[in-house]
C-alpha cells in the first residue's frame, strides 16, 4: 500500500524538527549587552576623563603661567641683583678715589712719586684703575700717573663731566663712556674737595674691560647677556662678539620705570629681557637671556608631568574599561541564564499541559483504534466462508481504507501532541493570530471542551495584520489561559474568544463564564508559583510564564474579574506594519 500506520513519513511537517541554531531573542540579548558595554564603557570613560581633562588643563596652563611668572621673576631680581652689585662697585671707586684726599702728607701740588703712590693704592683696591690725575680749580691737570703721560697739563676746563662737577652740589661725578684726549673708550670718575679755600679734583679712569669681566663675573644663567645703557642707548659695557662700545643698543628701556621686564624679538628669536637703572649713574643694566632657554627646566617638569599623567589617565582607563566589561559580562550572562530559565519553565508548563491533556488524548485515541479493532474484525468475517460475506478484493479495500483513516486519525492526534510538547528554539516570526489561536483549539482543546460540556464562542476579525511572535510560546500563553479558563467552570460554560485591531496593536480577549476571583486573588495571580487551584493541580507558574513570553514580545496582558460574573484576559500585541518593525525588532531583550 506504500504506507506506514501513521502515514507517509515524507509529509512530515518540517516545522516538528528542532532548530539547533541561537534563538533570536538571545541573539538580541547579547547584541544588546554589547552596544550596552560599549556606550557604559565610553560613558564612564567619558565622565572620568573630561572632567580629569579640564583639570589638567586648568593646572596646566597655571602651572605654565606661574613657571613664566616666576620666570620673569626671576631675571628681573637677577637684573636688580646685579644692578645694587654694579652700584657698589662704583660706588667703592669712588670712596677709593675719595680717600686719596686723607693720605698722608696730601698735598694741592702733588708730585710725580705721589702720584705713582696713588695709583698703586688705586689698583691695591681694584685692577679697573687706568690711571690718576690730579686737578686744579682752573681744570688743569698738574699731577698724573698712568701710561698716558701727555695727559700731564692737558686743560679739562671745557669738558662736560668737568664743568658738571664744579657747578653741582654733589661732590663726585662718573662719566659716560667717551674717547677723550686719549682717543680709547673709557669712563672717568672724578671727585671735588676744597681744601684751604682751593678747589682740588681727583680723578681716575676706569677700563672697560675690566669693568665688563667684573659684571660677567657676577652674571649667571646659561646664554645670560649682560649690557649697560646711558639714557640715550648708547652702550657703556657689552659683549665685544655682540656690539661695540658707544653703538646704539637695539633696546632702550623706559626712563620712567626704574625696573621691567619685556619679551624682545628680533631674527635670533624671543628674548626676555629685564633692565634696572643704577643710582650712582644715569645708566639701565639690562639682562637678557633666550624665552627657550629661560623655559627649559618649565617644558622639561611640563613634560614629564603630561606623561606622568597621561600614563596615570591610561592606567585608569584601561582599570574603569576592563571593570566595565566584567560587570557587563557577568550581567550578560545572568540575563542569558534568566531567558534559559524561562525558556525551560515555558517547556515544563508546556509539558504539564501535555500531562492534563492526557485523559481526552486517551479517549480520542481510543475511538479510532476502536475503529480499527472492529474492521479488522469484519474483515475476518469477509475471509471466513461460514459467515457467507463478500469477499471480493473491492470490499476489503473499503475496509482497508477505514482503517487507513482511523490510523491516520490517531496519528494525527499524537503528532499534535508531539509538536506542542517538543522543546524548540525560540524563533519569532510573522503569524496570522487567528490561525495560532484555531491551531490551539484544533489541537488539543476541542475534544476537552466536548467532553466538559463547554461551548466555545469565536470571533475572529478579519484581515488582521500580522503579528511577529514565537508561534510555540505564544500558543503556550492561550494555551494557558484557555486551561485556567476551563478550570474556573464548574459545569457547564461558555468560553468566548474574540480578536481585533486597535490601531497598531493587535487585540486578543479571553472570556469565561466561571467563578472570577476577588480582588485580593487578582492581585497575585502573576506572581510566580500562585495558584488559587487545589493541592495537586496547579504549579502556579503558567500566569507568571505567560506574562513573561508576552512582555518578551512587546505586549501587555490585563485580567479583568469579579466573583461569581467571570475573569476577561486581553492580550495585546504589536501589530508587525512598516511603521512598527522596527520598534517590534528592539523588543524581548532577555
Amino acid at each position: 500500500m506504500g504506507k506506514t500506520l501513521f502515514g507517509k513519513r515524507k509529509n512530515t511537517p518540517t516545522h516538528a524538527t528542532v532548530n539547533p541554531g541561537i534563538s533570536d531573542n538571545l541573539l538580541k540579548t547579547r547584541n544588546y549587552f554589547n552596544q550596552l558595554k560599549f556606550r557604559l564603557g565610553i560613558g564612564v570613560l567619558a565622565c572620568f576623563i573630561i572632567p580629569h581633562a579640564l583639570l589638567s588643563a586648568y593646572f596646566h596652563f597655571q602651572f605654565t603661567a606661574a613657571l613664566k611668572k616666576t620666570g620673569k621673576l626671576n631675571i628681573q631680581a637677577l637684573a636688580k641683583s646685579q644692578r645694587n652689585t654694579v652700584d657698589l662697585f662704583l660706588r667703592e671707586r669712588e670712596i677709593n678715589l675719595r680717600n686719596l684726599f686723607y693720605t698722608r702728607d696730601f698735598t694741592p701740588a702733588p708730585r710725580e712719586d705721589k702720584m705713582l703712590f696713588y695709583l698703586q693704592n688705586l689698583n691695591h683696591h681694584s685692577d679697573a684703575f687706568v690711571d690718576v690725575g690730579f686737578l686744579n680749580g682752573q681744570g688743569i691737570q698738574t699731577g698724573y700717573a698712568g701710561p698716558f703721560p701727555n695727559l700731564l697739563g692737558k686743560n679739562y676746563k671745557d669738558e662736560a663731566w668737568f664743568t658738571t662737577l664744579v657747578a653741582q652740589e654733589k661732590d663726585y661725578v662718573i662719566t659716560d663712556i667717551y674717547l677723550g684726549f686719549r682717543n680709547k673708550p673709557h669712563f672717568t670718575i672724578a671727585v671735588k674737595q676744597t681744601i684751604n679755600g682751593t678747589l682740588c679734583i681727583m680723578r681716575a679712569t676706569i677700563d672697560p674691560d675690566k669693568f665688563y669681566m667684573f659684571l660677567r663675573s657676577i652674571g649667571k644663567g646659561k646664554e645670560v647677556e649682560t649690557t649697560l645703557v646711558n639714557a640715550r642707548g648708547t652702550y657703556q659695557l657689552v659683549d665685544p662678539l655682540k656690539a661695540n662700545l658707544l653703538e646704539t643698543s637695539r633696546y632702550l628701556p623706559p626712563l620712567d620705570m626704574s625696573a621691567g621686564i619685556y619679551e624682545v624679538h628680533d631674527k635670533n628669536g624671543t628674548m626676555l629681557t629685564a633692565h634696572a637703572w643704577l643710582s650712582e649713574t644715569p645708566w639701565a643694566l639690562i639682562i637678557s637671556q633666550p624665552l627657550n632657554i629661560i623655559h627649559a627646566q618649565m617644558y622639561k617638569t611640563r613634560n614629564m608631568m603630561m606623561v606622568n599623567l597621561a600614563i596615570i589617565t591610561l592606567f585608569l582607563a584601561l582599570v574603569i574599561w576592563i571593570t566595565v566589561s566584567r560587570l557587563m559580562n557577568r550581567a550578560q550572562r545572568i540575563a542569558e541564564q534568566s531567558h534559559q530559565l524561562q525558556t525551560q519553565l515555558i517547556h515544563a508548563s508546556k509539558l504539564a499541559s501535555v500531562g492534563e491533556l492526557a485523559t481526552g488524548v486517551a479517549h480520542e485515541i481510543n475511538n479510532p483504534l476502536a475503529i480499527i479493532t472492529s474492521t479488522t474484525g469484519v474483515v475476518r468475517d469477509m475471509l471466513n466462508p461460514e459467515f457467507d460475506l463478500d469477499p471480493r478484493p473491492e470490499a476489503i479495500l473499503g475496509e482497508l481504507d477505514t482503517i487507513e483513516s482511523a490510523a491516520f486519525r490517531a496519528s494525527g492526534i499524537t503528532r499534535q501532541l508531539l509538536d506542542f510538547g517538543r522543546k524548540n528554539v525560540p524563533r519569532k516570526g510573522r503569524h496570522d493570530i487567528n490561525e495560532i489561536i484555531e491551531g490551539v483549539i484544533i489541537g488539543v482543546k476541542k475534544h476537552r471542551f466536548n467532553l466538559a460540556d463547554i461551548a466555545l464562542v469565536k470571533h475572529y476579525a478579519p484581515h488582521l495584520p500580522k503579528i511577529r511572535v514565537d508561534a510555540d510560546q505564544i500558543s503556550q500563553v492561550f494555551l494557558n489561559l484557555l486551561n485556567n479558563a476551563e478550570d474556573a467552570i464548574l459545569g457547564s460554560g461558555t468560553i468566548t474568544i474574540t480578536t481585533g485591531r486597535d490601531k497598531d496593536r493587535v487585540i486578543t480577549m479571553i472570556q469565561d463564564t466561571g467563578d472570577g476571583m476577588p480582588p485580593d486573588q487578582l492581585k497575585e495571580i502573576f506572581t510566580p508559583f500562585y495558584t488559587t487551584k487545589e493541592a495537586g493541580k496547579g504549579t502556579g507558574l503558567g500566569l507568571s510564564i505567560s506574562l513573561g513570553i508576552i512582555n518578551s514580545m512587546g505586549g501587555t496582558i490585563e485580567v479583568q474579574s469579579l466573583p461569581g460574573r467571570g475573569s476577561l484576559f486581553t492580550i495585546s500585541l504589536p501589530a508587525d506594519t512598516p511603521d512598527t518593525n522596527d520598534n517590534n525588532d528592539k523588543g524581548g531583550k532577555g
